[in-house]
């Protein structure tokens, strides 16, 4: 059986979390192989970017990294809180036990900003939520990451993208890495997702 941990930062944004929580879940149910998807915290109360309670079932230092496979990390929201715990260091030591690893890290929207803060972006493509002269994206570049303005970009097993309408698209793009194309196509397809278009691939944030 194939783990993901997905962590999470007090501040996280709702849908962000919920495309990997159903994208894996329906993978699990309908899916060619199983998965188990792990949420953990530094905190048992997480309070999201747009007040949604939660509970992660897990606090982070009681988990066994090396049990997993790979990592999800959706992204959240400054005025929420969300850098105090996604740039501590607890959060970059786990981004970094996984790259080092060598095994999938997929985050959505400013997440991306976490796996620069952790120093596994150096030299590698990557993206972020992005506007005419944001603070993300030269936060993503004093990192070393060579930023590549496209809704998702995959540089190895390292998984970017640019906004929360990128989540389902990281999530299935994960589920390819852990299993295969096929079966991330059939979960696709049983969920009723449609498949973005070439253009949709290539549009940049910023014309």
């Amino acid at each position: 059986m194939k783990r993901v941990l997905m962590l999470l930062a007090n501040g996280v944004e709702p849908l962000e979390m919920a495309a990997f929580t159903d994208v894996l879940g329906w993978a699990n149910l309908l899916g060619d192989q199983p998965l188990e998807l792990v949420n953990a915290g530094l905190r048992p109360r997480i309070e999201t970017t747009f007040g949604l309670s939660l509970n992660p079932r897990h606090l982070l230092n009681e988990l066994d990294l090396n049990s997993f496979d790979a990592l999800a990390l959706p992204g959240g929201f400054e005025p929420a809180g969300f850098y105090e715990e996604a740039l501590s260091e607890p959060f970059l030591a786990t981004i970094r036990h996984f790259v080092e690893a060598g095994k999938t890290a997929a985050s959505v929207c400013v997440s991306s900003v976490c796996l620069g803060a952790a120093g596994v972006l150096q030299g590698r493509n990557a993206t972020t939520y992005h506007q005419e002269g944001g603070k993300r994206k030269n936060q993503l570049v004093e990192t070393g990451a060579v930023f590549v303005d496209r809704p998702v970009v995959v540089d190895g097993r390292i998984i970017t993208s640019s906004g929360p309408g990128t989540a389902t698209e990281v999530a299935f793009m994960l589920l390819e890495q852990l299993t295969s194309a096929e079966n991330a196509a059939h979960v696709r397809k049983k969920m009723r997702f449609a498949t973005p278009d070439r253009e949709w691939y290539e549009t940049p944030q910023v014309p």
